[in-house]
């Protein structure tokens, strides 16, 4: 008799669905498991042959084979375990075939039969909604995040037993209940802006990079408070929507990060990776490919503090995340697609000693030794980089005597009110930020006056801006038109966006 489960493995974010097939046979005992099975998937035939024995049912003494179909997609971690333990329960006549119908199962078994939690677990209960699997096991861990999948029942289970005698007797068993999403809550954060003295230039370029999602370049002297502002900026973003906390959720879970989190991510995302780590942390991939850091930092911030310092290849991999907002992945079986829509905030120093133009220590460092430190940021990566921001260093007198300014509270409710008018303009697009316009969408949603554009011809010619900064400056120029209210650009919202552009000169 042949037994079949339904499951589903990772490929990259995704859930791809696996039918787990066990057929006996008559021979000296012998268990296989085909199908590309990865290391983790074979050892799961000590883990599903104790848990079975511990479970107190009895482990077949015949030739067991099992298959993971489609055979030709590599098959990777622990979450087979269970549907192959069930799949020879049944298959062996010690479990009903029919409590398997429209039925997902995952999970991982200890040797005793416990169910451990699974990585994706979010992912897998999307799979079942688009493709009508109207029920879902999960370990009891995992299942709180699955509920986010409408029509999909969902059952949080603890050992093998539990899940044998839920499938015999399934209306004994109350489901996991879907919580109410509490879409206007906000995680209690330890910094606020109104602990930043003085800096009242970078606060704001800050506000308006948080109104439209557009990229910032902090430079200044050490000590002069990029972290402390950088760290910030997660204060001051609007509230994750309910489809963008799935969004988050969705990678966080399938990188197997949620740290112990049940139900849904609802905090802005705040990478700052060191300066140290690798091409594939920061982008994605690796032998098996994973979210790196851009990804892990999808509809939040990126900080890269002391952004000259990472590897050339990594900065130059930011290139495509940053125009396109997703980074592809390219294997020789197949290509992986992972979200990175982000906020980058890098910091920099103005030269390797780190004074160049402070006006309390003098510099050390040569023409040529700036030059080359300036030089790491490539020309291209700065073209993405929005907003170009001096953050000088504060005097004794002025930390002594600077009053704090606004808090995060305020702020926040300007940043709000511009992304609402953004949602407005972008409605029926995949658009939600002023930073994600296209060409298109800047000569039809944003009509330059004439005035505005002898502005910008004049300012280009100075500055010798390249056609990507040019829209650009027109997508920054829109946002702080959205802060102020206002339906169309005028020249002094062109004025302000071109000001943060002043380093363009300096660094290339």
């Amino acid at each position: 008799m042949i037994a079949k489960v339904l499951t589903a493995t990772l490929n990259g974010i995704d859930a791809i669905g696996v039918t787990v097939e066990a057929g006996l046979s008559g021979g000296m005992p012998h268990f296989t498991i085909v199908g590309l099975p990865d290391a983790a998937v074979q050892e799961s035939r000590e883990r599903v042959h104790n848990a079975i024995r511990s479970s107190g049912f009895s482990f077949p003494q015949r030739r067991i084979t099992v298959n993971l179909a489609p055979a030709d997609l590599r098959k990777e971690g622990p979450a087979l375990d269970l549907p192959i333990a069930l799949a020879v329960l049944a298959a062996d006549g010690q479990l009903d075939l029919a409590s398997f119908e429209g039925t997902m199962v995952a999970g991982e078994l200890g040797l005793d039969g416990i169910v451990r939690p699974i990585p994706g677990a979010v992912n897998i209960a999307l799979y079942c909604q688009n493709n009508s699997v109207p029920r879902l096991i999960l370990p009891e861990d995992s299942a709180p995040e699955a509920t986010v999948a409408e029509g999909v029942t969902v059952y949080g289970i603890t050992t093998l037993r539990h899940v044998c005698d839920l499938l015999n007797s399934p209306h004994s068993f109350d489901p996991v209940e879907r919580p109410e999403f509490a879409l206007d809550s906000r995680p209690e954060y330890d910094v606020d802006f109104a602990d930043v003295k003085g800096q009242a230039q970078a606060k704001r370029a800050l506000e308006i990079a948080a109104a439209g999602g557009h990229n910032v370049l902090l430079v200044g002297s050490p000590g002069s408070g990029k972290t402390m502002l950088a760290r910030r900026v997660p204060t001051i973003l609007p509230p994750l929507t309910q489809p963008e906390a799935v969004e988050v959720t969705r990678i966080y879970s399938s990188a197997g990060m949620m740290d112990g989190k049940r139900g849904l991510i609802w905090e802005r995302p705040f990478r700052a990776p060191h300066h140290g780590a690798s091409h594939a942390a920061i982008v994605g991939g690796g032998r098996v490919p994973r979210p790196g850091q851009v990804s892990l930092a999808h509809n939040g911030v990126l900080f890269l503090d002391e952004m000259p310092e990472f590897d050339r290849n990594v900065l130059e991999g930011l290139r495509q995340p940053l125009e396109d907002g997703i980074v592809s992945v390219a294997r020789v079986q197949a290509s992986l697609e992972f979200p990175a829509e982000l906020m980058l905030i890098g910091a920099m120093n103005p030269c390797p000693c780190g004074y160049h133009g402070d006006r309390i220590k003098n510099c050390s460092c040569t023409i040529d030794a700036i030059r080359r430190y300036t030089g790491r940021i490539s020309g291209p990566l700065l073209d993405r980089i929005d907003l170009h921001v001096d953050v000088p260093r504060l005097t004794e007198d002025e930390l002594l005597v600077a009053k704090s300014g606004e808090g995060s509270e305020q702020i926040r409710a300007r940043v709000q009110a511009a992304r609402e008018r953004q949602a407005a303009r972008f409605a029926g697009s995949k658009n939600r930020t002023n930073a994600r316009m296209s060409s298109k969408d800047l000569k039809e949603l944003c009509p330059l006056s004439e005035p505005c554009k002898e502005f910008l011809r004049q300012a280009s010619g100075r500055l010798g801006l390249s056609a990507r900064v040019f829209d650009r400056v027109i997508k920054v120029a829109r946002t702080i038109a959205d802060l102020e209210g206002g339906d169309e650009i005028e020249v002094n919202h062109l004025a302000e966006a071109v000001q943060y552009r002043s380093l363009d000169r300096y660094l290339t």
